[in-house]
């Protein structure tokens, strides 16, 4: 069963998000991660107002596969990059 990851983004410093991204995404193609789509100024369609940038949909071919990925000492080297340039929610759903 494959895992869904998505992540909503606020970005605090547009530089070293991208960095940050592009390491991230370098890292998890090595766990099988697919970028399904990536969209900018979202706006509420019902609910509340939204408070992120970005949204970030990935597929991982397994949620242990993205849980490897997550858990390993090279992404976990990347977060404080991430926690300086980014406030972000991140949710894991099994597809």
């Amino acid at each position: 069963m494959s895992a869904l990851f998505i992540s909503r983004v606020t970005i605090k410093d547009p530089a070293k998000f991208q960095e940050y991204l592009q390491k991230s995404k370098d890292l998890a193609s090595q766990y099988g991660a697919e970028l399904l789509a990536s969209g900018r100024d979202p706006r509420a369609l019902a609910g509340e107002t939204i408070k992120h940038q970005l949204a970030v949909v990935v597929r991982f071919p397994t949620v242990e596969d993205l849980n490897a990925w997550h858990d390993s000492p090279a992404y976990q080297a990347l977060v404080p990059l991430r926690l300086e340039s980014s406030e972000q929610e991140m949710t894991v759903y099994q597809s």
